[in-house]
């Protein structure tokens, strides 16, 4: 079957001890051309081999062991992202808040339309695919941050903080000559175009306070 386009290089990984539920659920998603990998518990989908691509998990609340909810707790800890939706078979208001409240793209009680459990991995896959281009994004602005000297991570924290060459030179005790001259290297190895260009990076990088 042809994949739509889109949907390449992503993966969705469906954790619920119930064989048939998993054999349901990756049949739908596989028939819209989704990579769907299928787990009985938490502990095979930790001892898998996963693709690092755009992605999300379908939990089950009710597992063996550690709850869904718990053990999505501390995938968040570990700093591991991957968004979640949870599906449940005897949820209630208190397990959804909690749920919502941990970052989960949904809450899907059993039984549930196919269409609202497609619209949430869609919803999943587009968050995933948006932090991943920001974590590269920061990843290349941390890069080029870092080839600057010493002197010139602090004239760019001071620039991008909006002060003047010569307020700069005064708070670092240089000629503002040289300032204007660590300001023009500062530009060059960060790609920065423009003022508003190196403001944007250094909020990237969220180092402006840095030098205020």
């Amino acid at each position: 079957m042809n994949k739509e386009p889109g949907r390449t290089n992503s993966a969705i990984f469906v954790v619920d001890d119930d064989a048939s539920l998993r054999e349901a659920l990756g049949s739908l998603l596989g028939s819209i051309g989704l990579d769907v990998r299928t787990f009985g518990s938490t502990r095979e989908f930790l001892e898998s081999n996963l693709p690092d691509a755009p992605s999300c998990l379908v939990l089950d609340v009710r597992l063996p062991g550690a709850s869904g909810l718990d053990f999505h707790s501390d995938l968040v800890k570990a700093g591991i992202l991957i968004p979640v939706i949870f599906i449940t078979g005897h949820g209630d208001v208190p397990m959804a808040v909690r749920a919502m409240k941990s970052g989960a793209i949904e809450f899907l009680t059993k039984p549930f339309r196919e269409q609202d459990l497609l619209d949430a991995v869609n919803a999943a896959l587009e968050r995933d695919r948006a932090r991943r281009h920001q974590d590269k994004v920061i990843s290349s602005a941390r890069s080029l941050f870092d080839s600057l000297s010493p002197r010139e991570q602090k004239v760019m924290a001071l620039v991008s903080s909006g002060l003047m060459n010569k307020v700069i030179a005064a708070e670092l005790g240089l000629s503002e000559v040289t300032v204007k001259v660590h300001r023009g290297n500062v530009m060059r190895k960060m790609r920065a175009k423009s003022l508003a260009d190196l403001v944007r990076v250094a909020d990237i990088l969220e180092i402006r306070s840095k030098g205020s």
